[in-house]
């Protein structure tokens, strides 16, 4: 055997040898001659095209980009010249070049290549003696990247993500530029220092720490500054990603500035009602709706108790000893614990030097901050009290002869004498005499046929002035009657009742 003979033996058990562990890759491999037929592709790269054999793949690589469009990933079309399979041919080394592959006659793009190029040159010779593609299918990883792209943009949580080689910008969510103001490229390329993310953070050395070691970022209250010069309160928090092959940093947002003008507002308001409550010329005091400590007095309640705050807040009202007995601070404090309101309550409380207070009391449930109290307004009726103790006496004086009366007269001293509230609907001055008559005696217990005797009057015309005392005052039951009458000051004792013949009645 001749040396050449050999040599061409060698040669060709070689490239046996090599395409034996071509075979084998999980990266494609293309052998392109360089008149530009492809001569050989492994399993790999038959796979990465949807194909099984180099025919269906193109003999050469007018044949190859016929069946096979490329663009980039900007949705950029690749240009003829520019296909990776031409690049090589004409000697160009590249690495790394990322395109969608669509197969001819479809819409949308079957897979995401990474190809690189090698030129194989024979030993004695400078010209090229093979050419080879090397194609990655990285159609996967740029899919989760898509996913990952749409999950990002379309979630509301403001978030930015920077690079950590050089801590600049390379994404940014829609809800970062409604919550901030920024235009995306004001924010695309710059650093979290240029747009500081970590601005007035209360753990800002911790965070500037974990994101050079690129570790979590816990989460912490930071002021952002916008583009108008404001700022805007949030909560921010950073965890470390990868982009690509690239380690990143995402940082989450949650707006603080709703909470921060609910706060000012809560807190210029509850300045309003603490001057308010200072100023207001009705006894008042703040207690804890828990356990009934007075937490503040104003001015009117220590005028009129005599109780500096020092000397009362901060103590139970039944230590102090306000109130005149055990009896009525426990039924008030009942109400109080059972959620009720006190509305005009009556009741009697002790100044500091020993003088009894007659007071109408009426709370009201508030929030102050987070605190649930009691709001306790008093107003001091104790001349009025004594005024209508007086003015009672009198009457009864008047009454013992009230023969010489009217009866409207009759009714209203009745009334004074035992004062209600006021009462809406019909009035004793909308019945008759004669109505009032037998009012009074129903309101003694008597019956239709004892009212007739004692009116000598018929039965029949007792139950018409029974049917229309009924009419007029809105009520069906002789006990409502009796109870309307009682509500009046008007109980039928005291009332002259004449009588009247059954001639005069009709």
């Amino acid at each position: 055997m001749t040396t050449a003979s050999f040599k061409s033996l060698r040669e060709t058990a070689d490239l046996r040898h090599l395409r034996q562990i071509i075979v084998g890759l999980d990266e494609g491999v293309i052998l392109i001659d360089p008149d530009q037929s492809l001569l050989w592709a492994n399993d790999a790269a038959l796979a990465m095209h949807g194909v099984d054999s180099l025919a269906a793949l193109g003999t050469d690589v007018d044949e190859y980009r016929a069946r096979f469009q490329l663009r980039y990933r900007n949705n950029h079309r690749v240009e003829a010249d520019d296909y990776p399979i031409e690049r090589v041919v004409a000697g160009d080394s590249f690495s790394e070049v990322v395109v969608e592959v669509t197969v001819a006659g479809e819409d949308e793009p079957r897979w995401v290549h990474q190809v690189r190029s090698l030129v194989l040159n024979d030993a004695d010779d400078a010209e090229p003696a093979c050419l080879v593609l090397i194609i990655q299918d990285v159609s996967a990883r740029y899919q989760a990247e898509d996913r990952f792209e749409q999950s990002f943009n379309a979630n509301p949580a403001p978030a930015v993500i920077c690079r950590l080689n050089d801590l600049r910008f390379v994404k940014v969510n829609q809800g970062f530029l409604d919550m901030t103001g920024h235009q995306r490229d004001q924010v695309l390329c710059r650093t979290v220092y240029d747009i500081d993310v970590l601005r007035a953070a209360d753990r800002r050395d911790l965070a500037k720490e974990r994101l050079a070691e690129g570790r979590t970022i816990p989460q912490m209250e930071a002021e952002l500054e916008l583009p108008d010069g404001g700022t805007k309160l949030v909560i921010v928090a950073g965890q470390p990603i990868d982009i690509g092959d690239q380690p990143c940093m995402l940082f989450t947002f949650a707006d603080l500035e709703p909470r921060r003008k609910a706060e000012g507002a809560l807190r210029h308001s509850e300045e309003r009602f603490t001057r308010t409550f200072q100023m207001a010329p009705v006894p008042m005091a703040i207690g804890a709706r828990d356990g009934h400590l007075l937490c503040e007095v104003n001015a009117s309640f220590t005028q009129m108790t005599g109780y500096d705050g020092i000397e009362i807040i901060g103590r139970p009202l039944g230590d102090v000893q306000l109130w005149d007995s055990d009896g009525a601070r426990r039924e008030i404090e009942a109400s109080i614990d059972g959620g009720r309101d006190l509305r005009g309550h009556e009741a009697r409380i002790h100044a500091k030097d020993g003088a009894t207070i007659d007071c109408l009391v009426s709370t009201e449930a508030i929030r102050l901050g987070d605190d649930a109290c009691v709001l306790w307004a008093f107003q001091d009726i104790t001349q009025r009290k004594a005024t209508e103790i007086e003015l009672v006496e009198a009457i009864e004086a008047v009454m013992k002869d009230t023969s010489w009366f009217s009866r409207s007269i009759m009714d209203k001293l009745a009334r004074l004498r035992a004062p209600q509230a006021d009462i809406d609907g019909p009035g004793l001055d909308d019945l008759t005499a004669r109505e009032r008559d037998v009012l009074a005696l129903i309101c003694r217990g008597y019956d239709d046929k004892t009212i007739a005797r004692t009116l000598d009057v018929a039965g029949n015309t007792v139950r018409n002035h029974v049917a229309r005392i009924y009419a007029k005052i809105g009520v069906n039951r002789r006990i409502a009657a009796v109870a309307w009458a009682r509500a009046r000051g008007f109980d039928g004792e005291g009332v002259r009742i004449e009588k009247l013949d059954q001639e005069t009645m009709a």
